[in-house]
């Protein structure tokens, strides 16, 4: 699976959510301006975000975007999910019906591309967190990070 540059966004505003303290809101320009990301890109992919129920949005001059729920029941699979990335591991491959050998082929993709969507479901915001978090201090890296 290759993550593509919408999926990889959305992580990365994803996670700088989750480091505002109390559930506070944080605009798209701080979002983008932290993680190095164009502005209008990152609005359209927090707006899919919500639509999602992953975010919140705020109105008004303290307004901004929130995680829509703890970091520990947002899962890496609902993020990519709510950005339209997919991991098709046989794009429309149907087996031949008289080669065994096609449908165990098939059968096995299929149940690797299962066992790959429930991963990316159990691993949680947090986790990836805390992964970004312990990666940092191995390299010696101060607390304000770019994912």
């Amino acid at each position: 699976m290759k993550l593509t540059t919408r999926g990889h966004y959305s992580v990365k505003a994803m996670l700088d959510l989750s480091l505002q303290p109390q559930r506070d809101t944080t605009s798209v320009k701080a979002i983008a301006h932290r993680q190095e990301l164009p502005a209008p890109y990152l609005e359209k992919l927090l707006i899919e975000l919500r639509r999602a129920g992953l975010v919140e949005s705020v109105r008004g001059a303290q307004g901004g975007y929130r995680l829509a729920r703890s970091p520990a029941h947002i899962s890496l699979g609902q993020i990519l999910e709510a950005v339209g990335e997919t991991i098709e591991p046989l794009p429309h491959h149907s087996p031949e019906a008289n080669q065994a050998e096609d449908w165990v082929t098939f059968s096995l993709w299929h149940r690797l591309h299962q066992k790959l969507k429930d991963a990316l479901h159990s691993i949680s915001l947090e986790d990836l967190y805390y992964d970004a978090r312990s990666w940092q201090a191995a390299q010696g890296e101060a607390t304000s990070f770019v994912v």
